[in-house]
């Protein structure tokens, strides 16, 4: 019987959305273990290292499973859930989980070069040698589970490499599952402030729309859902809803300073790991400059009046970089290794801050487009970068970045390069300084720019002569409405 129904058992693995993409996190699961689900339905929502997606199932069933607890992070072609008939055998989902083997595995050779999904995974313990041909390998030994205990595959994983005993721990997860949370509590040493394991929750049928870590957080703190408005997805109340509701001395705050850990998402973890590696790898120097803009600032406004458009001062940066670095083609670069890449066009990325990181969509060929359509295209790739909504080839690419802080009062910053291009610019606000002017003093607006530049394929020189030229675009703006 369980054989049987065993093949009757779908495997939900972490989908692979673009070429680049080797892990995804579980953001939320939008459908509970035991519920149906229908082939097209939202069953859960995938983070990737830039932009969150909505898993739709391509199977009807019942969700039997949860592999994955939502924050884990796992590589592509994981197993995240299993899928089956509503009267599967719990033993045959657990010999189904127990015995699937992604289609890209980790398991190989110790002297073979991992994979580079795998270079931030847990080592794999080393395998035993292998037994003569002449006679069957060993099965490996288990790790022993106290009966009547269920636990996740990640959770077992944790547990047996610690030596944990787990008889005596209340799962936090469905049904008392035994959860990696759980696990990791478990193996932190005692302190006074919290209890080792983890705590009783409200029951999960209560009809309110909470996180697990919210459920835990309300009842270490003895918080109720009551008259909580939860800020999450559809509502959904998470933790710092139930920190901001809990009483001061309750959260720690008359007390010991207790810190509100908070995980890096795919997409920050992302960025962490490109700026790291362009710090430790590109050479940076920095060049800055200034631009009067008071001619700038008056054909915007004349423009904007007498064509009914919304062009903002970054649009005309956006479009005076492209123009200048079509006029300084060695500017409009890619660095790899020994080779220095010289594009025909200018694809200018913008730099978008989101709540969980950043990202730089890119408006292509902006040398070749009047300054409405880059406006348009700038302010609609940045409305979809904020709603998750942007595509890789919306973001991937790009021969210079503008990052743009003026907004926020900046007068100046320095940037970090955007492998493999060639440099980034820096724009500040706009601002009113005094200047002497043929012996009198007088007060321009100007903008204060600096160009973080690679130094292997732009040096002092060549970074100067595209400074000039984008300051000659700024202070004669003409050219960059001329074909309006």
């Amino acid at each position: 019987m369980t054989e049987a129904r065993t093949a009757d058992l779908i495997a939900v693995t972490m989908p692979k959305w673009g070429i680049e993409m080797a892990e995804g996190t579980i953001a939320e699961w939008m459908v509970e273990e035991g519920g149906a689900v229908a082939k097209g339905q939202v069953i859960a929502a995938i983070e990737t290292d830039k932009i969150s997606n909505e898993f739709e199932s391509e199977w009807s069933g019942t969700l039997l499973r949860r592999v994955a607890d939502v924050g884990a992070t796992v590589p592509v072609g994981a197993l995240i859930a299993v899928i089956g008939p509503a009267d599967s055998p719990a033993d045959a989902v657990d010999a189904f989980v127990k015995s699937f083997v992604a289609a890209d595995t980790a398991f190989e050779p110790a002297d073979s070069k991992p994979r580079p999904a795998e270079r931030n995974e847990a080592p794999t313990p080393a395998a035993a040698p292998a037994a003569p041909a002449s006679a069957p390998a060993p099965a490996p030994k288990s790790y022993e589970i106290p009966e009547g205990i269920t636990i996740s595959p990640r959770a077992r994983e944790l547990a047996e490499s610690r030596g944990l005993a787990l008889e005596g721990v209340a799962g936090s997860g469905r049904k008392g599952r035994i959860t990696l949370q759980d696990v990791e509590q478990l193996a932190r040493p005692a302190r006074s402030l919290r209890p080792v394991g983890p705590l009783p929750l409200p029951p999960e049928d209560d009809g309110v729309n909470a996180t697990p870590l919210a459920r835990r957080e309300a009842a270490r703190l003895g918080v109720s859902f009551d008259g909580i408005a939860g800020q999450g997805r559809k509502g959904r109340i998470r933790r710092g809803d139930v920190l901001a509701k809990a009483p001061a001395a309750a959260r720690g705050v008359a007390g010991d300073n207790v810190p509100e850990v908070i995980r890096f998402t795919a997409m920050r973890r992302a960025v962490a790991q490109r700026l790291t590696e362009s710090v430790n790898t590109v050479p940076h120097f920095y060049l800055r400059t200034e631009a009067n803009v008071d001619w700038l600032l008056a054909v915007r406004e004349k423009v904007n009046r007498e064509r009914g458009l919304k062009l903002s001062i970054n649009d005309f940066i956006v479009k005076a970089v492209a123009n200048a670095l079509m006029a300084v083609p060695d500017c409009n670069v890619n660095v790899f290794d020994n080779e220095i890449h010289r594009f025909p066009h200018a694809d200018v990325a913008v730099a978008v801050a989101l709540d969980g990181g950043l990202l730089t969509p890119v408006v292509r060929n902006a040398d070749q487009k009047p300054i409405d359509v880059i406006s348009d295209e700038i302010r609609e790739l940045a409305e979809r970068a904020r709603a998750n909504k942007l595509m890789p080839e919306d973001y991937r690419g790009g021969t210079f970045t503008v990052s743009n802080l003026g907004m926020y009062g900046l007068t100046g910053f320095d940037a970090i390069i955007n492998p493999p291009q060639g440099a980034i610019l820096a724009v500040g606000a706009v601002r009113r300084v005094p200047r002497e002017q043929n012996f009198a003093l007088v007060f321009p607006s100007v903008i204060e720019m600096t160009m973080s530049c690679d130094h292997r394929a732009i040096d002092g020189a060549l970074g100067a002569r595209f400074l000039a030229a984008l300051r000659e675009e700024l202070e004669h703006p003409a050219g960059l409405v001329d074909n309006l």
